[in-house]
């Protein structure tokens, strides 16, 4: 299994990020705000996003890399065709990656947009 999370798999553009804003779903988590849209016939591509609002320019970059390390682990078992942009809340800037894991995982599952053979909330899931 590659847990990689190279360039070709994030939204860089503004207008990518625009579109999944304007035209998506939302998943609410309590650490994460989850906004998603179909692309059917393309690969899943992710984004993240922290809110000026929220923190000072170290925190939301720490902020930006827990959710990029908990897509990176959770990317091999997301379905195909789906673009998805992460917001971080305010409430999660003192935590962990795991936890940060944790909630975007429960999310992910709880709008069907996990492959059946994810083995659930597995923090080593990438090391095995």
């Amino acid at each position: 299994m590659k847990f990689s999370f190279s360039s070709v798999l994030r939204l860089k553009d503004g207008w990518q990020f625009d579109l999944v804003f304007r035209t998506g779903r939302r998943e609410t988590g309590e650490l994460v705000r989850l906004f998603f849209v179909d692309r059917d016939g393309e690969p899943t591509k992710v984004g993240v996003t922290v809110g000026k609002k929220i923190a000072n320019a170290a925190k939301r970059t720490r902020g930006r890399r827990l959710m990029r390390e908990s897509f990176r682990r959770l990317l091999p078992w997301m379905k195909d065709g789906v673009w998805i942009v992460g917001s971080l809340r305010e409430s999660a800037l003192g935590l962990s990656a795991r936890d940060v894991y944790l909630d975007m995982g429960r999310s992910l599952k709880r709008r069907g947009l996990m492959k059946e053979d994810w083995p659930g909330l597995d923090w080593e899931a990438d090391r095995k």
